[in-house]
């Protein structure tokens, strides 16, 4: 957390202010390329072996190539994003979220950097005889990797971060059922881990690497000191002291349960739950915490240091 604290504080004033907008708008770019010419996405995927070669551009990109096709239920869902980003960014504050979104992004680009290392190790002897060039922008199946690489599971990102963030936050499902945030970030969480286990090594790493800001960001941000064992041991006593409590003087039977009451006369014994017009004080000449009603509190015997009474 204090890791995070400093970066806020030197690089803070250099947030990017409602980045989710941003974003949105670079998939209309996106989208607008696509419909004029899809060829010319090819131009902008994350391709780590062309970034080598001197285009640098797809470094940034990429991030302008729409994470699906566009329809009117991608509209609903880029709206949803926008809706929950925005909340992010106002209780997290500007920064955090861009931290939180860059995160994302620049683990993606080391995903497809460990992508292209995979490749090397596991069809060495290909890349050898078809050349590094043609194998990673000519040969189809090597090719088509670096095309799923896409903001597609930083908006995933996103939205575990959400339910994290705010798990009782009630949600419409279609604009008509209500459910918690928390029970559809399970279902997320559930698919992605399904996805991770059926899709072959790149997926996984395509996956683990744009998710991968979402387990760093909840460590870094963590409170560890709840799980201090400390404080552990502070909870622990806490919790004696109030199971004793609840033994001691101020437990009374009423209508068949045992009740710890606010306030009890120190003389008659009556507290809050006998009658509701009486009104109880601390004495301040007597030595430690003793409250009388209001018919005792000026005719009781004072309490001394020593625990003897003195008389009023």
């Amino acid at each position: 957390m204090k890791f995070v604290y400093k970066l806020e504080r030197k690089f803070g004033r250099y947030a990017v202010r409602n980045l989710s907008f941003v974003l949105i708008c670079c998939y209309a770019v996106g989208y607008v390329l696509q419909l004029v010419d899809a060829d010319i996405l090819s131009w902008l995927t994350l391709n780590p072996y062309l970034i080598l070669h001197g285009q640098v551009w797809r470094l940034v990109s990429w991030i302008v190539i729409p994470p699906e096709g566009f329809g009117f239920f991608t509209l609903l869902m880029l709206y949803f994003y926008y809706a929950i980003g925005t909340m992010l960014e106002r209780t997290w504050g500007a920064f955090r979220y861009n931290f939180y979104i860059i995160g994302g992004i620049l683990f993606t680009i080391l995903g497809s950097f460990a992508t292209m290392g995979y490749a090397y190790l596991v069809y060495g002897d290909e890349i050898r005889l078809l050349g590094a060039k043609v194998f990673f922008t000519n040969n189809m199946f090597a090719a088509s990797w670096f095309t799923l690489f896409s903001t597609y599971y930083v908006n995933m990102s996103i939205y575990l971060a959400f339910a994290a963030t705010f798990p009782e936050q009630v949600v419409y499902l279609m604009y008509v059922l209500p459910i918690k945030i928390k029970y559809l970030g399970i279902m997320y969480a559930v698919m992605i881990v399904y996805q991770f286990i059926t899709f072959g090594p790149v997926g996984r790493i395509i996956i683990g690497a744009s998710l991968l800001n979402f387990v760093v960001f909840f460590l870094l941000t963590r409170n560890y000191k709840r799980i201090s064992p400390q404080e552990i041991s502070r909870k622990r006593k806490f919790r004696r002291a109030v199971r004793e409590g609840a033994r001691g003087d101020n437990t009374v039977q009423f209508r068949g349960k045992n009740v710890i009451t606010r306030h009890r006369c120190a003389v008659c014994g009556r507290t809050e739950l006998d009658d509701d017009s009486l009104e109880f004080r601390f004495c301040s000449k007597c030595d430690g915490n003793y409250e009388y009603c209001s018919d005792h509190l000026y005719t009781h015997e004072h309490v001394n240091g020593n625990g003897a009474k003195d008389l009023q």
